[in-house]
């Protein structure tokens, strides 16, 4: 069995009180795989006793102070005193982002979901509203100083050390993101360099304090480090230069997708770190993978996740596909239980060479379900276009997907760029026509290219967005045809 009393004594984190209690002093010695073992190489039924203690810990914790919380489960009938084992868990209602945000606008400005006092709330965070009602996340001190412990946790299983110096080229706004990599980086004891991103001329001036600086890691999106590698072949720099030796991502599936893994590994020359969760679910890090890169673990002493069938939320089997339902297991300021996330995974239990014993998502969250589209009755996702995209000699390093409609028929046309080197008619040609077969052997469609040249389509510094649908203008002017 695990010894809480000796991990209290020498990892210093004491688990036998809720929410538990961090020494902020402790780090593993750097040459440490892990920084703590006894909990990350366990035997899953010993860590699941903890992580039941915790979950029942947090559940009759929401119960007694979220007014969110207890009407829901009164009406499906369940309470604290349900909870007896993890599969309990599955008896308990997901919660959806839509019933956040009608909370909020109900009980302004945090919702009926926040279990401490408005005046206790140390950061305010949310989304950007861009889909609607931007959603407000409360996050008090201790919550804040315990997304810092799980985060430089994760971070030292992807290969961070205290000698590390990590850039942060990410938006510091609303977007919880940057600013969880910085409280991780800082815990962890790394130098950290937040550079930012998102103002004009920004990226141009990263190439310079990149190079003068020497940050050995690098946090963005998968996008912008792409963008940023781009502007320094531009400007005659080569981005080995850098000497980024580990590049850890959040934001978008593209550090998941293999393609692009491989092209930031050998673009940077350094490693490709697949992280993210879901901002409400911050610490986001607890889907994370280690310095093997063998997908994302799920550190489930943290955030408990199970991969759930999108249409009934039961637990799927490992090797099955389904969305991650989440939930908080050490949140006191605004838990997020059986969180809803809408993402596309598929999960292992197979052993990971680091020797950690979490389960894991071995292509990382490839899609989301509402990303998907269909074309002529397949189901298409953006991530599979990339993947085929970027393994593809000649391509140019983005591209835009236009779904459209002719007489009855729906229409894929992918406009992507294509290489300098593929400038030619006759290049372009072959390049053209690679890229059509691929694509149809892997989607079931066959698409129309346009090719342009590299540099045609715009970048962008934040999340990419990929995915035009223009059926619906065909079916507004349609409708106004009569017969």
């Amino acid at each position: 069995m695990i010894d809480l009393a000796a991990l209290a004594r020498t990892r210093g984190v004491d688990l036998r009180v809720w929410p538990p209690r961090y020494d902020p002093t402790y780090r593993p010695q750097p040459s440490a795989e892990h920084w703590l073992p006894e909990l990350e190489c366990a035997d899953p039924s010993e860590r699941d006793a903890i992580i039941l203690a915790k979950l029942r810990q947090q559940v009759r914790y929401a119960w007694e102070r979220s007014a969110f919380y207890r009407r829901t489960w009164e009406a499906a009938g369940v309470s604290p005193d349900t909870l007896k084992s993890l599969d309990d868990l599955t008896r308990f209602p997901v919660v959806h982002k839509a019933e956040l945000r009608q909370a909020q606008a109900a009980h302004p400005p945090f919702g009926d979901a926040l279990c401490i006092e408005p005046h206790q709330v140390a950061r305010i965070h949310g989304t950007s509203g861009t889909t609607g009602r931007p959603t407000v996340f409360g996050i008090g001190a201790d919550d804040w100083d315990r997304v810092g412990e799980a985060h430089a946790r994760i971070l030292w299983g992807a290969g961070l050390r205290p000698t590390d110096r990590i850039m942060i080229c990410s938006f510091f706004s609303l977007y919880l993101g940057s600013w969880g990599a910085l409280k991780g980086g800082e815990r962890l004891g790394a130098a950290m360099f937040p550079f930012g991103a998102g103002l004009a001329g920004q990226t141009l001036m990263a190439l310079g304090w990149a190079r003068d600086l020497k940050p050995t890691a690098f946090y963005s999106t998968p996008s912008y480090a792409l963008h940023l590698a781009e502007t320094a072949r531009r400007e005659g720099i080569d981005p080995r230069e850098f000497g980024f030796r580990i590049l850890f991502f959040s934001g978008e599936p593209g550090a998941g997708i293999p393609a692009t893994k491989r092209r930031i590994e050998e673009t940077f020359g350094g490693i490709c770190i697949d992280m993210g969760s879901m901002a409400e679910m911050t610490p986001w890090m607890t889907n994370g993978e280690c310095r093997r890169r063998t997908g994302m673990h799920l550190w489930q002493d943290f955030v408990y996740t199970q991969l759930c069938d999108p249409a009934t939320f039961e637990p799927v089997p490992f090797g099955a596909e389904g969305t991650p339902v989440y939930t908080h297991l050490e949140r006191t300021s605004q838990p997020m239980i059986r969180l809803v996330s809408g993402d596309l995974a598929r999960w292992t239990d197979e052993p990971c060479p680091c020797g950690r014993t979490y389960p894991r998502l071995p292509d990382g969250l490839y899609g989301r379900i509402d990303d998907m589209f269909i074309v002529r009755g397949e189901n298409i996702y953006p991530g599979a276009i990339e993947d085929t995209l970027r393994a593809i000699d000649g391509f140019g390093g983005e591209f835009r997907v236009i779904i459209s409609r002719r007489e009855a028929m729906d229409e894929l046309l992918i406009r992507a760029e294509h290489a300098a080197t593929h400038a030619a008619p006759d290049a372009r040609q072959r390049l053209r026509a690679t890229m059509e077969e691929r694509l149809r052997a892997r989607l079931g469609v066959r698409p129309v290219i346009e090719l342009v040249p590299a540099g045609e389509i715009p970048r962008t510094e934040f999340k990419a967005r990929r995915v035009i649908d223009d059926r619906d203008l065909y079916r507004e002017r349609t409708s106004h045809v009569r017969p």
